[in-house]
């Protein structure tokens, strides 16, 4: 019979449901992506931490996600353009882990501080211009199971959106929905870290 996880058991469950390995018994690849991950953030994003409890499930989850989260040749979406999306539909799936991690980058890469607390809140309501509305319109869409419609597209292509960007930004929404749902399995809670990521200008060296 499954009992749940006890406190008892492993230290790390103040991120996580679930044990989280020592990482010198993960495999080298993976190893050498976490610590990466962690000289340039400063901190390991506890997503990272909690999916190597099943090391390959985490290797494809990377996979996936640097394949989409990458700048490529043709694409019109931006880095903040994605995480827009990602705060956005997480907020309608309510996934606390991803509003407040994505948030953060959101605010990074768009250097407005005000937008993903608005897109986390409401997106209806927040402060987008057309091309950005086209984009979360089509996005939650697809958020909640439904095929967007030919209006979806044309407004879409309105914006000089091509059909190309429009399957990144279904295959962002379906992504997310999975570590959404991740994020509620494990009972994951966003790194500290991340509350104050692009709030407060750093000094100047």
């Amino acid at each position: 019979m499954w009992k749940p996880f006890t406190a008892e058991k492993s230290a790390v469950m103040l991120f996580s449901k679930y044990p989280v390995p020592e990482r010198s018994s993960l495999p080298q690849d993976l190893q050498v992506v976490l610590a990466e991950t962690e000289e340039k953030a400063g901190f390991l994003p506890n997503v990272f931490a909690t999916l190597s409890h099943r090391p390959e499930e985490l290797r494809l989850f990377l996979a996936f996600y640097n394949n989409l989260m990458a700048e490529r040749p043709g694409s019109n979406l931006s880095k903040a353009d994605k995480e827009m999306i990602i705060v956005a539909t997480s907020a309608e799936n309510r996934c606390l882990y991803c509003i407040i991690a994505h948030s953060a980058l959101h605010r990074i890469y768009s250097k407005n501080k005000i937008l993903a607390d608005q897109l986390a809140a409401n997106w209806r309501h927040a402060e987008l211009d057309g091309r950005q509305r086209a984009i979360l319109e089509f996005a939650i869409e697809l958020c909640h199971c439904r095929s967007p419609t030919p209006a979806h597209h044309q407004a879409l292509g309105k914006w000089g959106l091509t059909e190309e960007d429009s399957w990144d930004i279904g295959a962002i929404v379906a992504l997310f929905a999975l570590s959404n749902r991740y994020a509620f399995l494990a009972e994951m809670k966003p790194n500290a870290e991340f509350h104050l990521f692009g709030r407060i200008d750093q000094p100047k060296a």
